[in-house]
């Protein structure tokens, strides 16, 4: 069996990437481990991922899933002394208003369904057992739930097997980020006290001196909460994941009066040492795209926007890698620098929120020369193409360094009040 494209993975990268080339004509085979709808993290969209969504032909069926329209983020001090809102309309040129908070299992099973639909062939409980990438061809071996071996060959192959990273580690090309070995424990807890109206759709992110928690409202009355800690700081509490979920909401008054009365409906998972990349993401014939070229970090949403916007743009230079065999190169390389580019942006943005003074600084928002709006437009996945976009961004670090030496903003401690 021959394809011009063999993707490893169905998630959001796999998904959006079989969609595009099948639809420009390609034969396109999609290799998933799992069976769909399957639970995962990362429900938070960002508005950036609307325009994509109508250039693959699936926004009206996401509408019409009736997840909950986000309007923006919300930041608040573990202290309880300061907070502040983002909504995406206020952000610098904003195009988009409005993204989604999505139940992962359905929204990736809408993504798969629609590269079905466009003509990809999709293999669900199926897992690739070897790899073979010389430059001439690829080939795969992969065993279907039945355990049945089969060998198929690809044009070129896309690795979007999220954080398993099937080429990645077959070439060892997986590093991690030294300052970024985080652990995240989460789950779902239905009956909460969501505000109505917009404020009652966005994400919010509660900084604590050496943690951080996320609450997202997936309907209105359920949420996805989770926790992130130092990998040491997990080992440490020599606790299951239950344990430390219940503790860290009980050390937090103001997540205890966000969960008063919600009860927990799925089991608490786990995830730790998630934050790694790739030292490259192309080669002769494959292509990395989503959590497979890297992943940063949960903080900001980013997740399942680089995973559109990889998947998007790994479509792109294979489909004119078909067309031009010998562009394949300079194509592949471009697609790295710009997904590096962007990759980029966000680690900066993640390093700095695990700082306390960028914490300071963004929970005392002042208005000069649109700096906020443009905090604002990075944070709905604007990807600072524009040197107005950029200078003041740069402003903002500059901000956030001299908050270090001299407090501008107010000094905060993070620490809940006894």
């Amino acid at each position: 069996m021959h394809y011009d494209v063999a993707i490893i993975g169905g998630g959001p990268a796999g998904s959006t990437a079989a969609a595009m080339l099948a639809k420009a004509g390609r034969s396109v085979v999609v290799i998933e481990r799992e069976k769909f709808p399957r639970f995962h993290i990362g429900e938070s969209l960002l508005p950036f991922s609307m325009d994509a969504f109508e250039r693959l032909g699936i926004l009206k069926k996401i509408q019409d899933a009736g997840f909950v329209v986000k309007h923006g983020a919300e930041i608040c001090s573990g202290c309880g002394e300061k907070e502040t809102r983002f909504y995406f309309k206020d952000g610098f040129r904003s195009r988009r208003a409005t993204a989604f908070q999505v139940t992962r299992s359905e929204f990736d099973k809408i993504l798969l369904d629609h590269a079905r639909e466009c003509g990809a062939l999709v293999r669900e409980e199926t897992i690739v057992t070897s790899l073979d990438l010389s430059a001439g061809s690829t080939s795969l071996s992969i065993a279907s739930a039945d355990g049945s071996p089969e060998t198929i060959t690809a044009g070129y192959v896309i690795d979007c097997s999220g954080r398993n990273s099937v080429i990645g580690s077959h070439l060892g090309l997986k590093e991690s980020y030294p300052s970024l070995q985080k652990f995240a424990v989460y789950a779902h807890f239905e009956d909460a006290q969501i505000p109505e109206g917009v404020d009652g759709t966005l994400t919010r992110m509660v900084r604590g001196e050496d943690h951080w928690f996320w609450i997202i409202p997936l309907s209105s009355t359920k949420l996805s909460i989770g926790v992130v800690m130092d990998t040491e700081k997990y080992k440490s509490l020599r606790s299951t994941p239950e344990q430390v979920l219940e503790r860290f909401i009980r050390d937090q008054p103001l997540m205890q009066s966000r969960l008063l009365g919600s009860r927990r409906v799925t089991k608490v998972y786990a995830s730790g040492d998630y934050s790694y990349r790739n030292r490259t993401l192309h080669g002769d014939r494959w292509l990395m795209a989503g959590d497979a070229a890297g992943f940063i970090d949960p903080v900001f949403s980013s997740g399942v926007f680089l995973a559109i916007l990889g998947g998007e743009k790994a479509a792109e230079a294979i489909d004119a890698a078909l067309r031009s065999p010998r562009e394949a190169r300079r194509l592949f390389a471009r697609y790295e620098r710009h997904l590096v580019k962007v990759m980029g942006l966000y680690l900066k943005f993640v390093l700095a929120w695990y700082r306390k003074e960028f914490v300071e600084t963004v929970l005392a928002p002042r208005e000069f020369f649109e700096v906020v709006p443009a905090v604002n437009a990075v944070l709905a996945g604007n990807m600072g193409k524009s040197f107005s976009l950029r200078w003041r961004l740069w402003l903002f670090q500059l901000i956030v360094r001299l908050q270090r030496i001299v407090p501008i903003c107010p000094r905060l401690t993070l620490v809940p009040r006894s």
